[in-house]
């Protein structure tokens, strides 16, 4: 699978790199990769102050850490799309720096970042400590600790010593809220 991606990735890009250079010639085609990798550079160091800037309100609770979150996965991945060679990975690296698009992809990587999760956490319960510290933080309620026991027990088995001896006491667990009566010997 890697390799197959890899081979279409080297395909798209000799592709482009061909058409380009046929199209506006060689020394040009070398001129915009350049060019491309210097507004990307420049965009990359301002977009990330932004995005820290987003995640430092969204802890003071001034912005939304979904969209602070989202900002920065964008930013990471138009990054990285910087440093892999080619044009048209240097093309979408521009297109996922640039804030324009970059709110318009927002909503899509909000999205599949909830669906990640959710499946993160179906699979075990990593986020219950944070949902609820995140919630006591907001002060949107009480968060208490607790322990959730399944299993309730039919059958109690008591060890008593006396004297040196065991005693084994065995009987049912009732309700103790409602009332019984007690038995004599029969």
């Amino acid at each position: 699978m890697i390799a197959a991606v890899f081979l279409l990735y080297v395909i798209v890009e000799i592709a482009a790199l061909v058409l380009v250079g046929n199209a506006i010639g060689i020394a040009w085609t070398v001129l915009l990769f350049l060019a491309g990798s210097l507004v990307g550079l420049v965009l990359m160091r301002s977009q990330w102050r932004k995005v820290m800037d987003g995640f430092r309100k969204a802890t003071r609770g001034e912005g939304s850490p979904s969209l602070a979150v989202a900002d920065g996965a964008l930013v990471a991945a138009g990054s990285a799309l910087m440093f892999i060679p080619g044009l048209v990975t240097s093309v979408l690296g521009l297109l996922l720096l640039i804030p324009p698009t970059r709110w318009a992809l927002r909503p899509l990587a909000v999205l599949l970042a909830g669906k990640r999760a959710a499946a993160f956490a179906a699979g075990g319960d990593a986020f219950a400590g944070t949902v609820g510290y995140a919630a006591q933080m907001r002060g949107n309620g009480e968060v208490i600790d607790g322990e959730i026991i399944v299993e309730t027990p039919t059958a109690a088995t008591e060890y008593v010593s006396s004297n040196g001896k065991e005693l084994v006491l065995e009987g049912e667990i009732l309700d103790t809220d409602t009332p019984t009566r007690s038995r004599g010997p029969q």
